[in-house]
Parts: structure tokens; C-alpha cells; sequence
């Protein structure tokens, strides 16, 4: 077998496993199927976007949750931005997760908010890692001359 389909054969494996474990759901595809020759970035891009995005909401969320009087509006404002920009590129864990952040910020529970926010972070980064390893074997099977394969 040669490099490119054991590329193209892990590439596979590899984006299986994130809808399996529930890293990534439809949306992710939807988003797929909008890369097309004219736009060969687009995935990349718009997730890299979700990543600048995520990044400032952590900091907005570990800030306003470190405030004397906590503004649970404000907080519940990015939980809400934060679950859109998720569901958007189909962050299913970290969509999910925001639903349950939200609820503690109904509640005006801080300790609740608190470990969300930790959780919040923690599924961020896995989904990061987890997208930029796939960008990574992309630009492998590219660069050895293949074609990426449309997951369907």
C-alpha cells in the first residue's frame, strides 16, 4: 500500500473517531461539503476563526467569573456566543457543555460555573488538538499528491 492511501485510510479512521467519541457531529460535515475547488480553505479557515473566537470568550468567561459582583447576564451572554461559535463547526462536546454552563448561570451558582467553565476549557482544547491533527494529515495526503477523502 502505498503512502497516500495509508493516509487517505488513517485520514478515515481518524475523522470516524471523532464523530464517534462525539468531538464532532453533522454540522462539521455540512461545513465539508462547503469546500469546493474555489474554496480549498474553507474548513480550515472558519475554524481557525471558532479558535480566535473560543479563545477570547475563555478569557471573557475567566474574567467576568472572577469579578467581586458577578454580572450572570454578562457570563450567560458568552456561554451563549461560546455554544453558537461551537455549534457552528459541530464542537458537539463543547456545544453540550454549554448547555449545562448555562443552566448554573440561570441558577447564579458560581461554584457550578466555575467547574463548567474548567470542563468548557478542557473540551476546547481537546477539540483543537483533535482538528488541528486532522488539518495536519490533510496537508500530508496533499502533500504526497492524494485527495483528501470526502467522509460522507
Amino acid at each position: 500500500m502505498d503512502t497516500v492511501s495509508q493516509l487517505q485510510r488513517q485520514f478515515v479512521e481518524y475523522t470516524a473517531s471523532l464523530y464517534r467519541e462525539g468531538y464532532l457531529d453533522d454540522q462539521f460535515t455540512q461545513l465539508q461539503k462547503l469546500q469546493d475547488e474555489s474554496n480549498p480553505d474553507f474548513v480550515v479557515e472558519v475554524v481557525s476563526l471558532f479558535f480566535e473566537d473560543s479563545e477570547k470568550l475563555l478569557n471573557n468567561l475567566t474574567t467576568a467569573l472572577h469579578q467581586e459582583n458577578i454580572d450572570y447576564k454578562q457570563v450567560d451572554a458568552h456561554v451563549h456566543q461560546f455554544k453558537g461559535s461551537s455549534s457552528s463547526i459541530g464542537a458537539q462536546r463543547v456545544k453540550d457543555m454549554c448547555v449545562v454552563f448555562r443552566n448554573y448561570c440561570d441558577e447564579k451558582n458560581l461554584d457550578g460555573c466555575v467547574v463548567c467553565l474548567q470542563q468548557a476549557k478542557n473540551e476546547y482544547i481537546l477539540v483543537r488538538n483533535k482538528l488541528e491533527a486532522l488539518f495536519n494529515l490533510e496537508q500530508q495526503i496533499l502533500q504526497a499528491g492524494g485527495s483528501v477523502p470526502m467522509m460522507v
